[in-house]
């Protein structure tokens, strides 16, 4: 089929047609969710070479478990399923060819090239997004201790005045005056330092504290009470106390509200007390969608269960209609609880009243990758801005200059004619490989871009093993034809010899390389299968045509 120079030169204009094609950014139409909801066509530009994160920067995290927070002791375990988890949200999260692998036993290094809003990418990366679906208390349980909670204050001489105490008690102290609370009354009134300082040398009223400060809620709703958000700190503070945490009832967890509200002419917080045992979790969770209500115009995420939660959820919320039940993320209750006017079966609805659209995706986004199993925390951050992607994609380009002119001039001058027939091989060579590694959306990184500069000079083996077989069958009185043609049958088996070890080597690369390990291979595996066609087919197809203008007989060639 190409023994004719037409078939041939029909090929190889449809191969570089088609790495042109790769190389140039194009406008793509992606059919998509939008936030309210709707499907729609959006047109987004396509990259020709995605960049890592050494060439166009980024951020990097290494994460590793915290131990105050652990409930198991594989952490081997428990760091391949927060891996797990992460990879899920990243993916959803939209950063290109992340890097996401173990390091030792209780790490993971996190690389996001081109995120260009670290505090919104390590917010996600980071979340537990801890789901639960909680009935609100029904038996007035905690107005009911607080006379004994204020009782066990009395005693550690803590008081309503400022959370201060009038016995020395530095592990009361270290809670209490040093509660960011204190420190934000103090910047609003500048007199309160005084005051406190004042209070500190006088003796105390260790009346009713927390009755003072946590009252009923005025909305009906079970189990609801408000602070001031002055206090907010302050109370929390109180309520950690071992000896006062000891008369929460074991049936029963308090919750705080994520935001403050304006209640009348203050500031409060609301507290929820909830009971112990969530009807059901954020585990049975299939998928959720950030939305905007038609309603209220606020951003919601629509969330719905699978079959075994929501047979649960329609049976528990059945037993609880005309109830009140909390959303609590991350320990947080989520807006007011809404009332259970019926059976809820699969599907329902996370309000985010005051929160952005985007604050809503992002919940959707870690919601449908699953809570993380383990608490996380980051021991090293570090951004990496595009000036040093800059510098190296110029050092690059000009070390593959320098090397694409350095081999052009020893081919030329070693091998004359032949020399110019193989570097215009070796171009296009250079452009099927960058187009295969966009066709293939890999990830151009550092190591990747010095593979590539490395495998311009190794391009020309093939070349070389050829000329030298051709020049072999020149010298023994072959006419140039045929020299050309046994010269590239007989250097056939020691470029695929050759080129077979390479590609075993880089796949072996691959397989057990990670990050721009990989990337290596995947430059190099690319890189020697265009080598292969451009010095094997493209040159012989040069050779062919130049051969056909001149005399079959002759035995004299510029090699």
């Amino acid at each position: 089929m190409f023994d004719s120079i037409r078939n041939r030169l029909i090929l190889i204009a449809i191969v570089v047609a088609t790495s042109v094609f790769y190389l140039f950014p194009r406008d793509i139409k992606v059919r998509e969710q939008g936030p309210d909801g709707a499907m729609r066509d959006t047109v987004i530009t396509r990259i020709p070479l995605k960049l890592g994160l050494d060439l166009q920067g980024g951020m990097h995290l290494k994460l590793e478990l915290d131990e105050s927070n652990r409930v198991s002791d594989n952490k081997s375990r428990d760091i391949d399923l927060a891996r797990t988890v992460l990879m899920k949200r990243i993916d959803e999260f939209g950063v290109t060819e992340p890097v996401i692998q173990k390091l030792g036993e209780d790490r993971i290094v996190v690389e996001l090239a081109g995120v260009t809003d670290p505090g919104r990418a390590e917010a996600i990366v980071n979340r537990t997004a801890k789901l639960e679906f909680v009935i609100t208390d029904m038996t007035n349980a905690l107005a009911n201790v607080l006379p004994a909670m204020d009782r066990v204050l009395a005693q550690l001489g803590v008081s309503a005045e400022a959370g201060t105490t009038s016995t020395p008690s530095s592990r009361v102290e270290e809670l209490l005056t040093g509660a960011r609370g204190d420190s934000a009354e103090q910047a609003e009134d500048p007199a309160a330092g005084d005051s406190a300082a004042a209070q500190a040398t006088s003796p105390r009223n260790t009346g009713p504290v927390l009755q003072s400060l946590i009252v009923p809620g005025n909305s009906g709703i079970p189990g609801e009470y408000m602070v001031r958000e002055a206090a907010f700190v302050r109370v929390d503070s109180m309520l950690r106390i071992p000896e006062v945490a000891r008369l929460i009832p074991r049936n029963i967890v308090l919750r705080w509200a994520r935001t403050p509200e304006v209640f009348g002419a203050e500031t409060v917080r609301f507290l929820y007390a909830l009971e112990a045992e969530p009807i059901i979790t954020g585990d049975r969770l299939e998928r959720a969608v950030a939305q905007i209500d038609q309603m209220s115009n606020q951003p919601i995420v629509s969330f719905q269960l699978d079959r075994a939660g929501a047979r649960r959820f329609g049976a528990q919320t059945g037993q609880h209609v005309g109830d009140y039940m909390a959303i609590v993320l991350d320990n947080f209750v989520q807006g007011r609880p809404p009332v259970i006017n019926s059976r809820i079966d699969r599907s329902g609805q996370i309000e985010l009243s005051g929160r952005s659209i985007q604050e809503a995706q992002d919940l959707a986004l870690v919601l449908n990758a699953g809570a993380l199993p383990f608490a996380l925390k980051i021991v090293d951050r570090k951004e990496i801005g595009p000036s040093l992607g800059e510098d190296s994609i110029r050092g690059g380009i000009i070390a593959g200059i320098v090397g694409m002119v350095l081999v052009v001039l020893i081919m030329i001058w070693y091998y004359r004619l032949a020399g110019v027939l193989s570097i215009i091989a070796l171009s296009l060579y250079v452009l099927f490989t960058l187009a295969a590694l966009s066709a293939i959306g890999a990830t151009l990184t550092l190591p990747g871009l010095a593979g590539l500069v490395l495998s311009i000079g190794m391009a020309v083996d093939a070349n070389v093993l050829i000329f030298e077989r051709i020049r072999e069958e020149l010298q023994a009185g072959r006419t140039v034809r045929l020299s050309m043609l046994e010269g590239f049958k007989n250097a056939m088996a020691a470029i695929i010899d050759s080129n077979v070890t390479m590609v075993l080597t880089a796949l072996f690369l691959f397989q057990f390389g990670t990050g721009p390990v990989r990337g290596f291979a995947v430059t190099l595996i690319l890189g020697v299968l265009a080598s292969m066609f451009s010095a094997i087919f493209i040159t012989k197809t040069l050779f062919l045509i130049w051969l056909s203008r001149r005399d079959p007989s002759s035995t004299t060639l510029s090699i």
